[in-house]
């Protein structure tokens, strides 16, 4: 496409007025002196304020910015073993101990966007360009499907050949594919989409076409951070992307998920930018984010500030500011992805995170590319100039949850509560009186029961029954599910699916 109808594009996508009726007089909500005041007169904590901190966190409610940072400034060991203990008590609270697994699917790498941290990035001539036809899009879900995933994230470079009506077709044909597995079938239930900020307009098409989650990243929250690292493109427009969510919840579209791309500026302020853009949330619609994500900018093709930024995040520091976001946000869903190496995924899992990817491709096509290389796959093998970034864990999905069930924690292919219309303002509310973990544990266990019959590896099976027969013993003995029907119903759903029944749900 020529630059010129490129940038006339752009013009029409953004729309002044669907950035104006969110603003506060005139002003959005990222006031940076006041999170640099917020930050300030919080220095050296007293330890019983952290503790009263941790307490109210502990309740299930959201923390106020001056609490939060708090938080950030906690310098003694003994006060982080605190916090992170109480980071998982707060998941398990809220989401039991259950891990939500998802695969990401690119779709199309093309980009009008400029970003200097990003491979897909318009000026990269080095990045290998594609957009799936649908009937791509279907062969790499089948080839997610045979993995055992249930739920998919759908990434989309910003452009116009993968505009709303290309992301609906996506959806839908995603939705389609339906394949049979060792006792029963395999299908997509929930697709998620990250992708560019849209119009209210054209969100309301993914909304028609079934969307799950509508995922935008600020990348940064800082403006002047932001406008260097987006020197050019639809990206370039901070408050277009900053009320996204916004947009995408006036379309009908009730969970959104936020987050930063930690590396870019000071993980202090980014953590207090993630904050404010919840309580905006909030104070707009009534609800926050389903999710909040926070990955670290990993090498990509071409890019120097990959590599080089003075603001890299170290890894004693990520397990802190995950830890932080935790108890900042404790109704919210915190996501952990393959960017990251096994090892540090399993220490950031223990502070609170509640999903997580894995069999993880990102280079368009990857999937069905992978199948037609599988030495490629045994030694997780990257092409650095096909793919957005690089990952940091390439294990299969089968590896992933056979160490978690041996850590305790059960994986989840749930996504009864989204079709029983569990979402929005009714799931918050059901988060943040404990009461959506109970439902989920339920569906977990079901849905867990589901993949050792379907996809396990005998191994992975092996301890996977042994996890299973725990869980059950647990949700027998819990007052809770004793009332009504609840529990006979669950006896009787877990019944068919040793049967071989499939998609059944509390």
């Amino acid at each position: 496409m020529a630059v010129r109808s490129t940038i006339s594009w752009i013009d029409r996508v953004i729309q002044q007025e669907q950035i104006d009726k969110y603003l506060i007089n005139g002003k959005d909500f990222i006031d940076e002196n006041r999170i640099l005041q917020n930050l300030e007169n919080n220095k050296n904590p007293d330890p019983a304020r952290i503790r009263e901190i941790i307490q109210k966190s502990l309740s299930i409610k959201r923390l106020d910015p001056d609490e939060t940072a708090a938080l950030i400034h906690v310098k003694d060991p003994g006060l982080w073993e605190e916090m992170f203990e109480a980071g998982l008590e707060v998941k398990r609270k809220v989401y039991d101990n259950r891990i939500v697994f998802f695969a990401p699917l690119y779709c199309s790498n093309l980009c009008v966007n400029s970003c200097v941290y990003c491979g897909f990035r318009t000026d990269n001539t080095r990045e290998k360009r594609r957009i799936l036809t649908m009937d791509e899009v279907r062969a790499e879900t089948r080839a997610v499907v045979s993995e055992g995933h249930k739920r998919m994230i759908v990434v989309f470079g910003e452009h116009p050949m993968s505009d709303a009506d290309y992301m609906s077709d996506a959806i839908k044909n995603i939705y389609s594919i339906k394949l049979p597995a060792r006792a029963g079938y395999g299908e997509i239930r929930r697709v998620n989409v990250n992708a560019a900020p849209m119009s209210i307009e054209d969100l309301k098409k993914l909304w028609e076409a079934g969307i799950g989650t509508y995922q935008v990243f600020q990348e940064t929250y800082h403006k002047e951070t932001y406008a260097k690292v987006h020197p050019a493109g639809l990206k370039a427009n901070y408050r277009w992307r900053l009320y996204a969510l916004h947009r995408a919840m006036d379309a009908g579209i009730d969970d959104v998920a936020s987050g930063a791309l930690f590396g870019l500026y000071d993980w202090k302020f980014e953590v207090m930018g993630l904050l404010y853009h919840a309580m905006d949330l909030e104070r707009q619609f009534g609800i926050g984010p389903h999710t909040i994500s926070f990955p670290r900018m990993t090498p990509a093709s071409g890019s120097w500030i990959s590599t080089h930024s003075p603001y890299q995040v170290d890894d004693d520091t990520f397990k802190k500011l995950v830890t932080i976001l935790r108890l900042s946000v404790p109704y919210t869903g915190l996501i952990i992805t393959a960017r990251e190496k096994a090892e540090l995924r399993r220490d950031v899992i223990k502070v609170g995170c509640t999903q997580t990817d894995a069999s993880t491709k990102i280079g368009i096509g990857g999937y069905t590319d992978a199948l037609k290389k599988l030495d490629k796959v045994i030694l997780g093998e990257q092409d650095e100039d096909a793919q957005q970034f690089l990952l940091g864990d390439t294990r299969r999905l089968d590896d992933v949850i056979r160490e978690l069930a041996e850590m305790g924690m059960i994986t989840s292919f749930c996504t009864a509560g989204y079709r029983c219309g569990r979402t929005g303002d009714k799931i918050m509310g059901l988060l943040q009186s404990c009461t959506e973990g109970k439902f989920c544990k339920l569906n977990a266990v079901l849905t867990f029961k589901e993949y050792l019959e379907d996809y396990a590896s005998p191994e992975t099976k092996r301890v996977g029954e042994t996890l299973l027969q725990k869980e059950l013993d647990e949700i027998r003995a819990i007052p809770f599910f004793k009332k009504g029907k609840l529990l006979d119903n669950f006896e009787n759903y877990f019944t068919r699916i040793s049967s071989g029944e499939r998609d059944v749900y509390i």
